[in-house]
């Protein structure tokens, strides 16, 4: 199984970012990265992004779809649109999305429908508040999360599970390797037991403050299968040193 490196632009980038993909496409033209890569930018710039990334190991996906393929949606994207400007991943259910517009378990669960139906990877995200954590139900909430949001015969193929610890996002507080690595080690053995041998194989990352600094250590432990990056994903300089600091497996 390849770790899967996902860049998260979130909603930041105009046409100018595009400068970045093309210094990482540059980058991977004498070497060859230790992961698979990924960069989702925003809506806008998803087509030219594709282009920019030709000729390079780097994939294109989108941070969000609509459920439906078409419709009286003003301002929504379906799977499809992100499918025919050249996406080949959408991000579902990012704990943005579920807070700020309150996305619900079963609404994300019709994202990944949706993604699976345009031939897209769902990164479909999981993973507790501070007020959750500290109450001692991380591990309850997160996989109640995992058996509403993921739809019924899921394949390594068509789905990437990303934890996202809410609490260590942005507040000052990091989740420590011990936290990362109980925290995956239940998502797997949840994968697992409603999947089977193939639940086994289905990646999980880690979103919670990734950086160049505690790359290597968040990506050597165990069950970890590569990381859904935030910030650091905006300037190719980061992004690169935390592709570099990605253990060969």
């Amino acid at each position: 199984m390849q770790r899967l490196l996902a860049g998260n632009w979130k909603m930041n980038g105009l046409h100018a970012a595009l400068a970045e993909i093309r210094a990482l496409t540059r980058a991977f033209v004498k070497e060859h990265p230790p992961a698979s890569l990924l960069i989702c930018p925003p809506a806008t710039l998803i087509a030219e992004a594709v282009a920019a990334a030709g000729g390079s190991p780097i994939a294109i996906g989108g941070q969000d779809c609509h459920a439906l393929p078409s419709g009286a949606y003003t301002g929504n994207i379906s799977a499809e649109m992100l499918r025919d400007a050249g996406a080949t991943f959408v991000i579902v259910g990012h704990s943005e999305r579920r807070h700020y517009h309150g996305e619900t378990n079963l609404a994300v669960a019709a994202k990944a429908k949706a993604a699976r139906r345009a031939g897209l990877t769902a990164i479909l995200c999981v993973g507790e508040n501070e007020t959750d954590r500290d109450a001692g139900r991380a591990l309850a909430v997160v996989t109640t999360q995992l058996k509403s949001s993921i739809p019924e015969d899921s394949t390594a193929a068509d789905l990437v599970v990303a934890y996202e610890p809410v609490w260590a996002i942005g507040t000052g507080r990091n989740a420590t390797s011990a936290q990362i690595g109980e925290m995956h080690e239940a998502v797997r053995e949840a994968l697992a037991a409603r999947f089977g041998e193939a639940g086994r194989k289905i990646r999980i990352l880690y979103g919670g403050s990734v950086k160049p600094e505690n790359a290597k250590e968040i990506l050597e432990t165990p069950n970890v299968d590569g990381a859904l990056i935030g910030g650091a994903s905006l300037k190719a300089s980061d992004f690169l040193a935390i592709v570099r600091a990605c253990p060969v497996r």
